[in-house]
């Protein structure tokens, strides 16, 4: 029987919950190891889990507040909800003043007060944008909220439920995906090359993801595939990527852009899937 299916805690651009349905056709039947090296909102993990409660997993990405993040809502999910309504109520009380004062402790050493600082600023920060300047500092303004909800308990709940057992570390997608074997289901998930000057967003961290960065994961993809890894990456629909990816099954799924800078171009858009195994019957 699945399991409870937990939802995405965090707002995340680029994140996949309005794609899972479109996605399901190509998942491979059988899950035994999951791994993903971006693992950005979670929303095709949670998904998965869900379906195959026993599949064993390894989550990783080179965001260390986020990983942080995820190992406070497996280990002590309860003491965390205590926290965000902590700030709930600092907030409520002195608005936009508290965001700001939030926003500058970038030093804090409890992982637990990280954790509830990175969950407050994702649901009180403009669109819900986690960005960072070149000293790897959070810089985004307050949005516009008169009242805030930071979680949802039952589905905070269920989301430490979910990541009970699992890996998580902090990694760079070379490591993580190099580490993969024979018969392994890996979601990858990058920064996704832009379709515009004007669309180009990739500072998760102080690393910029550009053109290079996108050839070395393309290699390291092939390279994986070749070692009996089965994978599955989503990306924009672009001729770099299409030329990327030309040896590998290409799919198309549609999704809604929601960062432009020009509002008449936000709506329903074309990205690339590319599968390196064989769509089961």
């Amino acid at each position: 029987m699945a399991a409870a299916e937990a939802q995405p805690f965090l707002k995340w651009v680029g994140g996949k919950s309005q794609l899972l349905a479109q996605f399901d056709r190509f998942f491979p039947r059988e899950i035994e190891r999951y791994v993903e090296a971006f693992i950005g909102g979670g929303a095709v993990f949670f998904h998965l889990k869900a379906r195959f409660p026993k599949m064993q997993a390894s989550l990783r990405d080179d965001n260390a507040e986020l990983i942080n993040c995820y190992q406070a809502v497996r280990d002590n999910v309860k003491e965390l909800m205590r926290r965000l309504d902590e700030h709930v109520r600092q907030f409520q009380t002195e608005g936009e003043r508290y965001y700001y004062l939030v926003r500058s402790q970038h030093q804090l050493a409890d992982p637990l007060e990280r954790a509830a600082r990175m969950i407050f600023l994702n649901k009180t920060c403009f669109n819900g944008l986690w960005r960072v300047n070149a000293r790897g500092e959070f810089n985004v303004p307050i949005g516009s909220y008169k009242k805030i909800s930071l979680y949802d308990r039952n589905n905070l709940l269920a989301a430490s439920d979910s990541l009970r057992g699992v890996g998580l570390g902090v990694n760079d997608f070379r490591k993580t995906i190099a580490a993969t074997g024979p018969e392994d289901f890996v979601y990858v998930d990058p920064p996704y090359f832009p379709l515009s000057a004007t669309s180009n967003f990739t500072s998760y961290t102080r690393k910029d993801f550009g053109v290079e960065a996108q050839r070395e994961l393309a290699a390291l993809y092939g390279d994986a595939a070749r070692r009996g890894v089965r994978l599955m990456l989503s990306n924009s629909n672009t001729d770099l990527i299409e030329k990327l990816y030309r040896d590998f099954q290409i799919h198309y799924v549609r999704a809604r852009r929601a960062i432009n800078c020009q509002g008449d171009k936000r709506g329903a858009i074309s990205e690339i899937l590319v599968l390196s195994y064989e769509i089961a019957k």
